[in-house]
């Protein structure tokens, strides 16, 4: 009778610490998982990028937290913009920040990025505070480039903008790459622009020399859908733009998956590095139109926008993803989201209060590094006038 009371208490404590290592594996979180992605699409080439991709919560958190943060920082933007607080031309990026956060994700900040003028995202990624940011396109002082770029032309350590000619960055990107090359540097440089520049002549030159002379550059179209208010099937006769550098291989990648960005631009790197140019097609979605002018909703239905925010949003199908395989918890996430909110939100404030450059600050930076003694007529010494 003891010995029978002995094994059913037995079972009864085995039993329940068997429940609590199961109750204990949910409540914790996972330290990686591994996420398959919808399959590239290649161009001359005999491989690919991997399918299955492996992430670390570190970097599920980290990925998020950027995605979300450029999301919060365009949305704040929008609202300037319609409050009159931002002047001129502002293009938003919402809808595509997998991109910037997947590519940066595989490159180091010895790389060079050269995009176009939805360049807010790219900047931010490439190490300018959300502070800087809004300044920037407020006008003021503490802007990324002192106020006078805005929202077209921003830059930072190798991130070259923000080019407001449509496509012209592409060629600028080659030459970057070549100086990569030619200094004898294990470095890249990626060229971004749209599928409305994509039918540009020099992006085509710049195809060419590139492959001539196997510069380490990554050509990508970020593919959204529409050129200014014409969608991309009006717009080119051939729509399959990774496979328009002819002789340039290619690779299709799903725009709107970060790991799936990420991993192309892994694949992407190491092959540059060793054979020359690559172009990759990244497909992704705009949510605002091509710019604050512009509604979006002339050549688009708003039922279209609302269906991709809803199935192929990149921040809501990370968000899915990272839950789900319990790397990340729904609680860390909303702690996360107002983290977020608060930072943009100071920002915002910051930049609508900063001090403006005084008008003499016109002549200053007309170039770089220019020789000692050299002056710039109506600007006696360039230092001082951004000092005050």
């Amino acid at each position: 009778m003891i010995l029978a009371t002995f094994v059913s208490s037995l079972k009864r404590q085995s039993n329940s610490w068997v429940l609590g290592a199961i109750q204990g594996c949910h409540m914790s979180t996972a330290a990686q998982a591994t996420h398959t992605v919808t399959p590239y699409k290649l161009h001359r080439l005999d491989n690919g990028p991997s399918t299955q991709i492996t992430y670390t919560r570190e970097e599920a958190l980290k990925y998020y937290r950027q995605m979300r943060t450029i999301r919060v920082m365009e949305t704040t933007a929008g609202n300037l913009y319609k409050a009159k607080i931002i002047r001129g031309f502002c293009h938003l990026y919402s809808g595509q920040e997998a991109i910037a956060v997947g590519m940066e994700a595989s490159i180091t900040p010895e790389d060079s990025i050269i995009t176009a003028y939805r360049a807010h995202g790219w900047t931010y990624v490439r190490g300018v505070s959300v502070h800087s940011v809004l300044a920037e396109l407020t006008g003021r002082k503490t802007g990324c480039a002192h106020g006078k770029g805005g929202s077209m032309h921003m830059y930072a350590k190798n991130f070259y903008g923000g080019n407001g000619i449509v496509g012209a960055q592409v060629p600028l990107g080659a030459g970057i790459a070549l100086a990569h090359k030619y200094k004898g540097e294990n470095n890249i440089c990626i060229a971004l622009y749209g599928d409305g520049a994509a039918n540009q002549g020099q992006i085509f030159e710049a195809y060419n020399m590139a492959k001539l002379w196997d510069l380490p550059c990554i050509f990508v179209c970020e593919n959204n859908g529409f050129g200014m208010g014409t969608s991309a099937e009006r717009a080119s006769a051939c729509t399959t733009y990774y496979t328009r550098g002819d002789y340039v291989p290619g690779i299709w990648v799903d725009g709107m998956d970060v790991l799936a960005v990420k991993e192309a631009t892994r694949f992407a790197k190491d092959y540059v590095l060793k054979h020359g140019p690559i172009l990759i097609e990244a497909a992704t979605y705009r949510y605002h139109g091509h710019s604050m002018s512009d509604p979006g909703t002339s050549y688009r239905t708003r039922e279209e926008i609302q269906e991709v925010r809803q199935k192929r949003d990149p921040i809501g199908k990370f968000t899915d993803v990272i839950v789900n395989s319990n790397l990340v918890t729904k609680e860390e996430i909303k702690k996360i989201e107002d983290e977020i909110k608060k930072e943009v939100g100071d920002a915002a404030e910051l930049s609508k209060s900063d001090p403006e450059l005084p008008a003499e600050a016109l002549y200053t930076h007309v170039y770089s590094n220019p020789p000692p003694g050299y002056k710039i007529r109506g600007c006696d010494d360039t230092i001082s006038v951004l000092a005050k």
